[in-house]
């Protein structure tokens, strides 16, 4: 009978290897993907924009104590 849990891991390469290796030796179906292809295309490509942005300082920090400001609901 077959389990409706599903396992998500995240391993380094070379763990992927020996991961990939010991799921088949157990003769257990897996499939793999990319966060590309599990994700709306458009959405990867905003957060990965966004992660340049701040790397390049083009960010904006706000204090808890302005945010309801910042946000316009004052």
């Amino acid at each position: 009978m077959a389990s409706n849990d599903i396992f998500i891991i995240h391993p380094t390469e070379e763990r992927a290897v020996a991961l990939k290796a010991f799921v088949k030796a157990l003769k257990i179906n897996f499939e793999m993907t990319t966060p590309d292809e599990i994700y709306n295309p458009a959405f990867v490509a905003k957060i990965r924009r966004s992660r340049q942005q701040i790397k390049q300082g083009k960010s904006v920090r706000v204090k808890k104590a302005e945010l309801k400001s910042f946000l316009g609901l004052e």
